[in-house]
């Protein structure tokens, strides 16, 4: 039996698509647009396309940018261009840049290589990369792709492919978090912890 009409639900059905939105959020969001004015709506669906068609992938780092030629990070004369923190989505390009204290470049894979996902390296910004670093310009390269099973395999399988280059591969640390407990810390995080442990 259907509550809504067609339209209705369709637009339900296109919010529910959104990563981390369940039906109750996207039937919430849907009733939300509804009662936006025409003025309202327009703006709202504009704003969506126009960032459709602005938005796209800067050509040096993959980060997301818009206008010609590199984003404002590769493009700054102030950044270390030795330096480059490979991450795999660009919002955890906004993560590294709220801490301040990152100052080098960024190479953006969109994504992890996942074989239950059906994603490989071909289907990963990984040439680019690989570009990057033959030029010689870079010194160093960090991975900083999630600690979890894929972000592991693909910072190992990125660290193989540059060993050629000659060019120093790190890890972010990891560990217990500033403010935690041991008694709360995992196994698997004590041993992180204890592996990246450095002297006083």
């Amino acid at each position: 039996m259907q509550y809504f009409p067609p339209a209705l639900e369709a637009l339900v059905e296109q919010f529910a698509r959104l990563p981390g939105v369940g039906t109750k959020s996207a039937q919430r969001l849907a009733f939300y647009v509804l009662s936006l004015t025409e003025d309202e709506a327009a703006t709202f669906a504009r704003a969506i396309l126009e960032a459709k068609k602005a938005i796209h992938c800067c050509p040096v780092c993959q980060n997301l940018t818009q206008g010609d030629g590199p984003c404002s990070i590769c493009a700054s004369s102030r950044r270390d261009g030795s330096v480059i923190c490979v991450v795999a989505e660009p919002k955890d390009v906004i993560a590294m840049e709220r801490s301040r204290e990152y100052n080098g470049l960024y190479h953006v894979l969109h994504g992890v290589i996942s074989p239950m996902n059906h994603v490989g390296p071909d289907d990963l910004h990984i040439k680019s990369l690989v570009e990057r670093v033959s030029s010689g310009a870079v010194s160093e390269v960090i991975m900083a792709t999630n600690p979890d099973t894929e972000g592991e395999a693909t910072a190992m399988y990125l660290s193989r492919l540059l060993k050629p280059f000659q060019v120093k591969v790190t890890r972010l640390a990891y560990g217990i978090p500033v403010g935690s407990h041991l008694e709360f810390a995992d196994d698997a995080t004590l041993m992180r912890a204890l592996e990246g442990r450095r002297e006083m």
